[in-house]
Order: C-alpha cells, then structure tokens, then sequence
C-alpha cells in the first residue's frame, strides 16, 4: 500500500509542475527528489520544523531515525493520507494533503513526539510538542497514543492531554479539546473509540469514553461516557439521537438532529 501510494504522489507531482511551473522547484524538493514516503515526509516535516535552536539537518535525521525503527509509523501515514483524500470534499488527489494540510502534518510531528517519548527522551519530545504547537497550532501531549486512519480537519487550535487515547479511523476538527477537569493525576484524559466524529468547538473532558461511531455535535461540553453509536450535543452534551452512519467519521456528516429521539 505505501508503494502504490508512493507512486501516485509523483504522477500527482508530475501533474502539478505541468500545470503550474512555479511550483515545479518546490515540488521537486518535497516529492520528486527522493525515492520514498518516508524521506518526503522527512524533508517536509524536518523544513516546517527547524528554527535556530534546532536545524533542519537535525530534524531530519530524528525523523529518519524514527522511521527506520518503527517503519508502522509511515504505514499509519499512509492510512492518514488515505482518510483525509476519503472524508474532505476539498481534497481530490494525494498531493495537497502531504504538501500542504498542517491537520495531517501535525498529526505526523506527534507520532515523532511520540515515538521519542516511547525511548525514554521525554525533554526532547517535549521541544517536538513545543514546535508543532507553534508551527501548527495543535498542542499534543507526547504521551497521548494515536491510531492510524486519523484526521484533523482545518487542525487549528486542537489540543489532547497526556493519557488520551484515539483509536483507529476517528476525525476530530478545529478546536477541539481532549483535557482534562482539574489538575488531578494519573489516567485523566478522554478516550475515544473507533469510527468517532467529534466536530468544531467540542470539549471532551475528564477519564471518559466516547464509545464506537458515536458523534460529537458541534460546540458540545462532554463530561460522562458516550454510548456507541450515539450522537450527543449541548452544554453539557446530551443524547439527541443516532448518526446515520455506523462509521460517522468516515462521513463527516455535521448535521446531529436529522436522527432525533
């Protein structure tokens, strides 16, 4: 699957520099001039990130390095790109999203954070969390575990506690908030099923669930568990009803009322 993916991201580039020649030099950095995903993702990711504490040459090679030890980590990418080329309406070939979605990028810098938070360098996946709060402004605790199939849409202004936990093929949009309710230890941080939506605005807080394909309306306060299949909305959320779809994250579906009970 990356191989395949691999190959349409450079006829997807072959395109753009026939269609648009000022972007053929850029292009041509970021996709032409390597022989993989991992190392166009390494060089995208490794430019966004640099600053003069910590160079670009530097960045890379902790990417590369992270990528060679846990090569899972370019086959959750894959299955990023795929779900956002799936589920955003805007979005009609590979390219944009690996060149362009700082959703899909910031995802990308936290399984970095995250992968050196795992080997025991917690000061320097803190520098990456630090870094990818400021370049893309979505703040993701190091230690909060991700699945694979997971988008953010729009991205800005995301934020996830420490012990959070996303599963498999979820989609989360701007500003939203996986926290906690105070300042208490240990486990405090929402976890959220696979096949989740949680939409704009949507404050998810304390240890709780939110069950299988359940849906989160749009501005929502979640404070106790959310039941699969279930759409909730409100201040504090409340049951309204079902989502059409077993998977409302695969449909992105935002209006919550349709299936009112």
């Amino acid at each position: 699957m990356t191989d395949e993916l691999w190959q349409q991201l450079r006829r997807d580039a072959e395109q753009v520099i026939q269609q648009e020649p000022l972007l053929a030099s850029y292009v041509y950095a970021c996709i032409l001039n390597h022989d993989s995903l991992a190392s166009a993702l390494s060089f995208i990711l490794a430019n966004k990130l640099s600053d003069d504490v910590m160079p670009v040459v530097t960045v890379r090679e902790l990417f590369d390095s992270a990528f060679e030890s846990s090569p899972e980590i370019i086959e959750f990418a894959v299955c990023d790109i795929k779900a956002v080329y799936d589920r955003d309406a805007a979005i009609c070939s590979y390219l944009p999203v690996i060149l362009y979605l700082k959703g899909f990028q910031s995802i990308q810098v936290h399984r970095l954070a995250h992968y050196l938070w795992k080997s025991s360098r917690q000061e320097l996946a803190l520098f990456i969390q630090s870094r990818n709060s400021e370049v893309f402004s979505v703040d993701i605790h190091p230690g909060c575990m991700m699945g694979r199939g997971i988008m953010f849409d729009h991205a800005t202004g995301i934020v996830i506690g420490e012990t959070s936990v996303i599963e498999d093929n979820v989609s989360i949009l701007q500003q939203v908030t996986l926290g906690g309710t105070g300042n208490e230890q240990g486990d405090r941080h929402p976890k959220i099923k696979s096949g989740v939506l949680i939409s704009a605005g949507a404050k998810v807080l304390g240890s709780i669930i939110v069950g299988e394909g359940a849906k989160v309306g749009a501005g929502s306060v979640v404070l106790n568990d959310v039941d699969p299949h279930t759409t909730v909305v409100g201040v504090p959320a409340r049951l309204v009803g079902k989502p059409h779809s077993d998977r409302p994250a695969e449909t992105m579906e935002q209006n919550v009322f349709d299936d009112e009970s």
